[in-house]
Order: C-alpha cells, then sequence, then structure tokens
C-alpha cells in the first residue's frame, strides 16, 4: 500500500498557523514590530526599525530597552516553536481552535543576561536564538541579534526559562 503523502501547501498551512498562534499570544510582539521569518524548523525573528526604538536621538541608536526585548521574544517564541514541533509535525493539533487552548503556554523568563556588543543602528535588526537546553520544567537559550551582516553581532543573550506546565512530563 501506498501512503498518503500530505500536501505541502497543507504542512505550510499547518506550520505558519501554529507560528501566527504564538505570535498573536503576544501584543507587545506587535508593538514592537517583532515579526518571525520561518524556512522549516528555523526561526529568524526581525525587528523592523521604527524611529520609536531610538533611545538617543541625538546619537540615533537603538534603545537598550527594546533590544533586550527583542532578544528575549526571540528566544521565547523559538523556545515554543521548538517545543511543539513534534506535535505539530504529528498532526495533533487542532488547528481550527488555536485560540481556544490547543497551543500550550508560552515559556516564562526567570533570567536573562544581555551583552551589548556594539550600538544598535537605526535599521532593521535580525535575531536567531539556540535551545542549549529544554527539559520537562527549565530550559536554556542563546540569542544573536545583528543587523547587516550575520557575522557582526550588536547584542547577544543568555536566557533560562520555565518551561510551560503542559509540557512536562
Amino acid at each position: 500500500m501506498i501512503e498518503q503523502i500530505e500536501p505541502v501547501q497543507d504542512v505550510k498551512r499547518r506550520r505558519d498557523a501554529v507560528l501566527s498562534g504564538f505570535v498573536e499570544r503576544v501584543p507587545f510582539l506587535k508593538f514592537m514590530g517583532i515579526t518571525f521569518d520561518r524556512r522549516g524548523n528555523e526561526l529568524t525573528a526581525v525587528m523592523n526599525f521604527d524611529p520609536k526604538l531610538i533611545g538617543n536621538p541625538v546619537v540615533q541608536r537603538l534603545h537598550g530597552g527594546g533590544t533586550a526585548s527583542f532578544l528575549e521574544s526571540a528566544a521565547i517564541i523559538t523556545l515554543a516553536w521548538k517545543n511543539i514541533w513534534d506535535a505539530m509535525e504529528a498532526n495533533e493539533l487542532d488547528l481550527e481552535n488555536l485560540e481556544g487552548g490547543a497551543l500550550p503556554p508560552l515559556p516564562k523568563t526567570i533570567d536573562l543576561t544581555i551583552d551589548y556588543l556594539r550600538p544598535g543602528l537605526p535599521r532593521d535588526a535580525y535575531a536567531r536564538a539556540t535551545v542549549n537546553r529544554s527539559g520537562r520544567r527549565y530550559a536554556s537559550v542563546h540569542v544573536e541579534a545583528w543587523q547587516d551582516r550575520r557575522e557582526v553581532l550588536f547584542a547577544q543573550a543568555t536566557g533560562h526559562f520555565l518551561m510551560p506546565y503542559e509540557t512536562r512530563s
């Protein structure tokens, strides 16, 4: 018997719906202009430049708090995405009822250490998070942010997160 292969557009729709479900839970992301670019299971956070993100209007640099929020948001959404990937790929999510609790709660920040490596310039910023460890109760994530060139970071962060109860075994 030939196994039925799910059409690629259905797979893409399911993945995009799950990512949107996580992002829509956090209105702050919209306020900050933070979006996520998905390529397979890899996410890149994008903080689209807006003049409200400038912390020092004299030298035109991004506000440190905005940078920190960007890094923390990238870490949380990436961690949530990675932890639900298996259920999503097994088609175990009720995509028609995402608002009704099909997705687990987002991880909660325990601590976050930011390294400001150089000033953030008035332009779009990008960040990619790496989950170093994700257990039943705790996760450790590293995030790197850049603007024009991926190899020239302007900030990085390491954070620890409390995992949502629903994902604990």
